[in-house]
């Protein structure tokens, strides 16, 4: 980075080069036909919406990689994913708190929330802008850990919560151990609700069945055990699971048993048909 040796006119170069970046990531985006949520810093109201919360616990100060502060809890949207700003309204007190840095003095700590190991910016917005203009690391944060209902994992982006507000919603119709959901994963979010729909069907018939009634956290037990993974193993010796996950392939053969057989019974005369003409 280019030092003049007069803090104010390099603070104000710092600032004009963070624009002129943010101005050219959203012209490569565009030119990439990225997805629009690239460069998009991730709204914290919104994550939480889509994950579920279960509550929250201070852990007090600690330091934090600044690579993984990627949200804010601000609705202004004043920095992109890469905390640049996206327009000149922050100009004057990001330049006021560069300067301030810039002639040692002292930086209070940010305030942020974790969720997984995501960070969100409750107060300190421009201090992380301007550590990452500098080159910074890492940075002193007071944290508060949110705990969720679903695991984040790899949802770092806004597309990416799709796909955890569908998974949430399955787990509130299916409650099952954290184990056995690792199992049922999708590509698709929507297959997260037709599955739903499908082991609440199942639950119906086994209750008409044996004229008894079963609670939803019964019903997903006796799913899984009786249903989901003794199918599994079957189309796993029957070689039906190809590229897809386990639960995807479950989905496609059970929806594709119905339709050409006509029954919801499993057998191995039944895999033995469905392998010759699902593929």
């Amino acid at each position: 980075m280019h030092e003049t040796g007069f803090p104010r006119a390099d603070v104000e170069n710092d600032f004009l080069r963070l624009r002129r970046r943010q101005v050219l990531a959203r012209l490569a985006q565009r030119l990439r036909l990225a997805p629009d949520d690239v460069n998009l810093i991730l709204p914290f109201d919104e994550v939480i919406a889509a994950l579920g919360m279960r509550g929250e616990r201070s852990l007090g100060l600690q330091t934090i990689r600044l690579d993984t502060v990627v949200g804010t809890v601000d609705s202004r949207r004043d920095f992109d994913r890469k905390f640049r700003p996206t327009s000149s309204r922050v100009r004057a007190r990001w330049e006021k708190l560069a300067l301030a840095q810039r002639r040692g003095e002292s930086i209070p700590p940010i305030d942020v929330y974790r969720v997984g190991d995501l960070h969100f910016v409750q107060d300190g917005h421009h201090r992380v802008s301007i550590a990452l203009a500098t080159g910074q690391k890492v940075i002193d944060a007071y944290v508060t850990e949110v705990l969720t209902d679903v695991p984040p994992g790899d949802a770092h982006y806004m597309g990416d919560l799709t796909m955890r507000s569908y998974e949430r919603l399955f787990r509130q119709r299916v409650p099952l151990p954290e184990q056995a959901y690792a199992n049922i994963t999708f590509t698709d979010p929507w297959s997260f609700a037709e599955l739903g729909g499908a082991v609440e069907a199942w639950g119906f018939r086994a209750m008409q069945d044996e004229h008894q009634f079963m609670d939803r956290a019964e019903v997903a037990r006796r799913w899984y055990s009786q249903e989901y993974r003794p199918v599994v193993r079957m189309l796993r010796a029957a070689d039906l699971i190809g590229s897809r996950t386990e639960a995807e392939a479950y989905q496609r053969v059970a929806r594709e048993r119905y339709r050409l057989i006509r029954t919801h019974e499993w057998n191995d005369e039944i895999i033995e048909r469905l392998r010759k003409e699902v593929r």
